[in-house]
């Protein structure tokens, strides 16, 4: 069985280097996490073809537009001071934008679960091909500036920890 996309995102999220690599493509080349996770994910389990990646960034491009990117951004903003002695409250808040924001991107990976194929898995030795392949079809969907190095280098980081998960 094929384990859902949320639980799949966030422990591959935590893997060593990933989240760093992620953010990397998100402040330097205006990429989207949660759409490249998925394209990973689903890549697990089979293709993500042109058609199905140009559907994804669609639905990531809407749910971005209105809720993540405002909610980033709120998040971010709340890091520094907006008045003397607000720390205790604004950080409070903060950490309620950033539950919101986490449960959008959650929204956002299911509804583009929707878009996989549901096949029970790949090779794993097939798994690497298709998960760039995946990455660059997202990637180039979503905008012009996607490094294929670094969507090679994200492809070898969650490859490596997926061999280290299921070792065993």
């Amino acid at each position: 069985m094929t384990e859902d996309v949320w639980s799949w995102v966030v422990a591959a999220y935590s893997a060593p280097g990933v989240a760093e690599q992620c953010l990397e493509l998100q402040d330097a080349h205006e990429q989207n996490v949660p759409l490249l996770l998925w394209a990973a994910w689903a890549a697990t389990q089979g293709a993500v073809s042109d058609v199905v990646a140009a559907q994804a960034a669609g639905i990531a491009r809407a749910w971005s537009e209105a809720a993540i990117v405002p909610l980033r951004s709120i998040r971010r903003r709340l890091k520094q001071a907006l008045s003397e002695g607000d720390e205790a409250p604004r950080l409070a808040l903060r950490e309620q934008v950033k539950a919101i924001e986490l449960h959008a991107e959650k929204v956002l990976l299911e509804q583009l679960a929707g878009l996989s194929t549901g096949a029970d898995g790949l090779p794993d030795d097939l798994v690497p091909t298709v998960m760039l392949d995946a990455l660059l079809n997202v990637a180039s969907a979503w905008s012009d500036d996607y490094p294929a190095e670094k969507l090679a280098r994200l492809t070898q980081t969650l490859s490596d920890w997926q061999k280290l998960r299921y070792k065993d």
